[in-house]
């Protein structure tokens, strides 16, 4: 059964230099982890009224199953991802790994 690790990145201090990082680092990380089947990112709208919400950004990695998913992010490629996304994250982060159609 498919699993997803999804990141949700809460409003940085300084959102330019987060997309900066998110862009020309952060995002290859994701990529280079082994056995990736896929990898989703996204951008939280503001609230109707322009106000952010708590959530900033999204980034959902697909695996083939949850041993697979645990195995990724023991590697090296893997605690570098999450050595970075706590670094970059001046807002704070949640990590959920789940299962997939549920």
């Amino acid at each position: 059964m498919a699993v997803k690790l999804t990141v949700v990145y809460d409003n940085p201090k300084d959102p330019d230099a987060f997309e900066e990082h998110y862009g020309s680092t952060h995002a290859e990380l994701a990529a280079k982890l082994p056995d990736v089947q896929r990898v989703e990112t996204g951008k939280v709208f503001p609230k109707e009224d322009g106000s952010p919400t708590p959530a900033y950004r999204t980034a959902d990695i697909y695996f083939v199953d949850y041993a697979t998913a645990v195995a990724a992010l023991a590697t090296p490629e893997g605690q570098a991802l999450a050595q970075d996304v706590d670094t970059m994250s001046t807002g704070g982060y949640r990590m959920l790994l789940q299962q997939v159609g549920l």
